[in-house]
């Protein structure tokens, strides 16, 4: 395991859900080969969406852009060995009433 080996860049998460994700993603460095970024990503997800309940969303690699809208409190971007971590949960929208068509 890694922990306290990780570099948090920016988050507005509760420090509890920041150990959390942190030591998630030492986890899954643990049971997947490092440029494995998809199983990496997809098991930090499934682990979130267990915990804190569904709509988060993770991305991870060594080299991306993103821009995107999060709930409050829901934000992490990390570095743990030569892996960027960005964790969120999706902000949900109100949907808007459709318009009748004429």
């Amino acid at each position: 395991m890694l922990e306290g080996k990780a570099m948090v860049e920016d988050t507005d998460m509760p420090e509890k859900m920041q150990i959390q994700a942190m030591t998630s993603a030492s986890r899954a460095l643990d049971l997947y080969d490092v440029v494995d970024c998809k199983s990496i990503a997809a098991h930090l997800k499934k682990e979130f969406d267990r915990i804190y309940g569904p709509g988060w969303q993770c991305v991870v690699g060594s080299n991306f852009g993103c821009f995107f809208t999060h709930s409050e409190g829901s934000f992490i971007y990390f570095a743990l060995e030569t892996l960027n971590f960005l964790i969120f949960k999706a902000a949900s929208v109100p949907s808007l009433p459709l318009s009748p068509e004429y």
